[in-house]
């Protein structure tokens, strides 16, 4: 399947989902103040970006994003790659790392704000730990598919360890990284959102959806900001998507085992 038909079954995915809600609003099945038609709910989204105070609460919430995400990978990258290259370590770690991960950040919001305080240092710390693990797990996966006969032909020719992990290991877990980041993407977004919902004080589109909740006709307002957030999302996810297909595009390319197995097949 090509670009563009996954475009176009991604459009008329879309426009079918519109129509149903739409529908169903339209005909009186669920009522418009739970379920706003969805050209009522699209229209106050537009119109969303002409008002400045709204524009600048995404902006709060894409610096905590952007913020949290770089943390995240700061963190992340480095502690990956040591797991991944040292065992005993990875083996010493292992438990604690299993018994951190299933944590929900939402869990941990009053912990974090207690210690750290309301603002945007609790929202990045939260962002940061939620979005470390995809990209944590990413980087030691990676590290574990490097080609051996890459890594033992550098240390035939007199090569340290560092140098193959920086000349040989780390170009080749630099894909398996984008997916991670590209997931944590995602998470952190979704955790920005949340936290400010959640605190419901301050700037941010999750305190846009928090006042909303709380208006007499709101829910257009809140399913108007939910739309904004979907967006967001939409255009990270392809930025970060049209990013990895131009950096790593020999990385997407199937293996000659993998093309001869499938021209082999009846």
């Amino acid at each position: 399947m090509t670009r563009r038909q996954e475009l176009l079954l991604g459009l008329l995915g879309a426009a079918v989902a519109f129509g149903i809600c739409e529908a169903v609003s339209r005909t009186g099945i669920v009522r418009r103040s739970y379920l706003p038609p969805a050209s009522e709910v699209l229209d106050r989204a537009a119109r969303l970006a002409g008002d400045p105070a709204f524009l600048d609460g995404i902006g709060v919430t894409l610096r905590a994003w952007a913020l949290g995400l770089a943390l995240a990978c700061a963190i992340a990258v480095p502690l990956g790659l040591l797991l991944g290259a040292v065992p005993v370590v990875e083996a010493a770690v292992r438990a604690v790392i299993e018994v951190l991960r299933p944590l929900p950040s939402i869990a941990l919001i009053p912990l974090v704000s207690l210690l750290l305080g309301p603002g945007t240092r609790t929202e990045v710390t939260l962002i940061a730990y939620a979005s470390l693990w995809p990209v944590l797990f990413n980087t030691v996966y990676g590290l574990g598919e490097t080609d051996p006969l890459a890594k033992d032909t550098l240390r035939a020719f007199g090569f340290g360890r560092l140098a193959v992990l920086l000349r040989v290991e780390l170009p080749a877990t630099a894909p398996f990284i984008a997916a991670g980041v590209r997931i944590s993407a995602a998470v952190a977004l979704i955790l920005a959102v949340a936290t400010e919902i959640l605190s419901g004080f301050g700037q941010g589109l999750g305190i846009f959806i928090a006042q909303a909740q709380t208006e007499t006709d709101g829910t257009r307002d809140v399913l108007a900001g939910v739309v904004w957030a979907g967006a967001l999302g939409l255009v990270i996810n392809g930025v970060l998507v049209g990013a990895e297909r131009r950096l790593f595009a020999w990385a997407q390319e199937p293996r000659p085992e993998a093309a001869k197995s499938r021209r082999s097949r009846p």
